[in-house]
């Protein structure tokens, strides 16, 4: 956990995840046992505190974001995609997902969306705006 959480930080200048409900999920008896020996808490706190040594950015995305069902290819959202659905075609362009790969590009575009708008509205990356007389 920690070389790889090392490893994220030292290449990339903005790590994008997604917040879990750990102790929620924890409740759940099928992924309980799954879940705490993954670690996943303790993995996002080592990104948080690492990156912040290293001056890099970590942007959490809200545990709601339809992440998994997003098409990441069109964008068109599933109503419902149960958690035994591992792969899913999109009903609007036809295009194929893993749920756990269109979930990873989803957030990571989102991230950077939110890392976009953060820096517009601090006045940063936007062009200076010539009078015209």
């Amino acid at each position: 956990m920690h070389k790889l959480s090392r490893r994220l930080i030292n290449e990339n200048q903005v790590v994008c995840a997604e917040t879990l409900a750990v102790k929620n999920m924890i409740r759940n008896p099928k992924l309980s046992k799954a879940i705490a020996d993954a670690g996943w808490g303790e993995f996002v706190r080592q990104l948080e505190y690492k990156g912040e040594w290293a001056g890099r950015q970590i942007v959490q995305i809200d545990r709601w974001y339809p992440s998994s069902k997003r098409c990441a290819c069109c964008g068109h959202i599933l109503e419902r995609l149960p958690l035994d659905v591992r792969r899913w075609s999109c009903p609007e362009c036809g295009s194929e997902h893993d749920r756990d790969v269109s979930a990873a590009i989803n957030v990571k575009a989102a991230g950077l969306a939110v890392l976009a708008l953060r820096e517009n509205v601090s006045g940063m990356g936007q062009m200076p705006v010539s009078s015209a007389r």
